[in-house]
């Protein structure tokens, strides 16, 4: 990575004057302005600092997020369309919220247009409804899971897109959605670069499974694993409840397992985390059903959570389907491993009781929590502060404390995964006294 790497495109210098520079009141203070070259460094350490300034070169860092002073769209007459897209995740509708109350309240924005269904809301031939948004029509609709403009999966025809948007007079686009969108996003962008048009494309990261790389955490995933963290316990209480009674939990996580390794550091009552990262045996000395059996031998009780995409090199298919976001479907490794449990200890006559969960659509189409309301709500204003500016082909993110902006095709370039010799991933393995590895030599 280079410092040339997160410069973030602008469609211009802007010569309008923000709104937030009047104060709305005589004892109301002005924004603190965020300037272009305020940067937020990508590695802190001393050891960074020192390489940096021993070799000369620029080191890594992020645009800081912020208000700025001069805009490059003029408040009153820009015109703004947000779309979600993708799957269900908690926060999103705080999102919208943020996004239409500070268009609206803070910039004097009032022409702000709702996208139905995702990326099918600019294709003609679905013929989905555009709503005008006003801050009364999404006044309480934080108190509800989902997404008040609905959701669809599934690439689309960006030239489409962008001729809805031209005949829309569309002057910003707030997407809201995960790697897919994102990417969709950008290439919306390109189309409006090849086309020389003055429309601001904005990004704001959706992903429960928080595997956004470049981003320390996303909307969402706070809620999921404290939702989750609930489930294990009762879970925790079945499995206690019957002599060597196993509880299995399935949770969200198709590539990254934080969820559930986040969910088994807050819980501390699971004995074995699978994630996607690491592949592990079910058979054999140091497979994971020998190691299932030594724990209820000695504790009659066991609690496994899998991410949904552990272990899918156990399956005999290797044939990747892939769902319309472009997204490999991932076989059921939660029914799987189930029914391998009952197999193994039903031929070795081994007692067990086994109550198998999967409560991933009651998760994910859960309100935010506090904190990540409070969330969702800062990255929607910063996103904001952003688009009327001129900053295009960005995604806002968090790093280090500090809310950042980052380029979409950055932020897409690979998947956030754990780090199994990171800090997160030791920490799981010292609360469930799992094995290092499970893998036969």
């Amino acid at each position: 990575m280079k410092y040339e790497d997160f410069l973030v495109s602008s469609l211009g210098s802007g010569n309008v004057i923000t709104p937030l520079k009047k104060s709305q009141r005589e004892d109301s203070p002005v924004y603190k302005f965020v300037k272009d070259d305020e940067r937020v460094l990508y590695d802190v350490t001393l050891e960074y600092f020192n390489k940096c300034r021993e070799t000369g070169e620029k080191p890594v860092s992020f645009e800081k997020a912020g208000p700025k002073e001069n805009l490059f769209f003029e408040p009153a007459k820009t015109k703004v369309a947000i779309v979600t897209c993708g799957g269900l995740c908690p926060g999103v509708n705080n999102v919208i919220r943020s996004l239409v109350n500070q268009l609206y309240y803070r910039y004097g924005i009032t022409r702000i247009l709702g996208i139905k269904y995702g990326y099918e809301g600019l294709i003609s031939k679905y013929n989905h409804p555009v709503i005008e948004m006003t801050a009364s029509m999404v006044s309480e609709i934080n108190q509800s899971g989902g997404t008040f403009l609905g959701t669809s999966r599934g690439n689309q025809d960006v030239n489409e897109m962008v001729d809805t948007l031209e005949i829309l007079n569309v002057n910003i686009l707030f997407c809201i959605g995960g790697d897919g969108t994102l990417r969709g996003a950008h290439a919306i962008h390109e189309e409006i670069k090849n086309r020389n048009l003055k429309i601001a494309v904005a990004g704001i990261p959706k992903t429960i499974d928080n595997d956004i790389d470049l981003i320390q955490k996303s909307f969402g995933f706070e809620t999921a694993f404290s939702i989750a963290n609930d489930i294990i316990r009762s879970a925790h209480n079945e499995a206690e409840g019957a002599y060597n009674g196993i509880a299995l939990v399935k949770l969200m996580g198709r590539d990254s397992g934080f969820i559930a390794a986040s969910a088994a550091l807050a819980i501390q009552e699971v004995n074995f985390v699978l994630v996607p990262e690491i592949s592990f045996d079910l058979y054999g000395i140091r497979g994971f059903l020998k190691f299932l059996r030594k724990r209820l031998e000695e504790r009659h009780h066991a609690v496994v959570v899998v991410a949904e995409g552990a272990g899918q090199d156990l399956f005999e298919s290797k044939d990747l389907i892939k769902d319309a976001s472009g997204n490999v479907k991932h076989k059921d490794i939660g029914i799987y491993l189930k029914e391998k449990i009952k197999e193994e200890f039903d031929e070795k006559g081994f007692p067990y009781s086994i109550k198998y969960i999967d409560p991933s659509y009651i998760i994910r189409s859960a309100p935010a929590n506090a904190n990540d309301s409070k969330f969702c709500n800062l990255l929607a204003q910063n996103a904001v502060h952003a688009a009327v500016s001129g900053k295009t082909d960005f995604v806002v993110g968090y790093w280090n404390y500090e809310f950042t902006l980052i380029p979409i095709s950055m932020a897409v370039a690979k998947r956030k995964k754990i780090d199994i010799e990171g800090e997160l991933w030791w920490n799981v393995l010292e609360a469930t006294g799992q094995p290092i590895s499970m893998k036969n030599p």
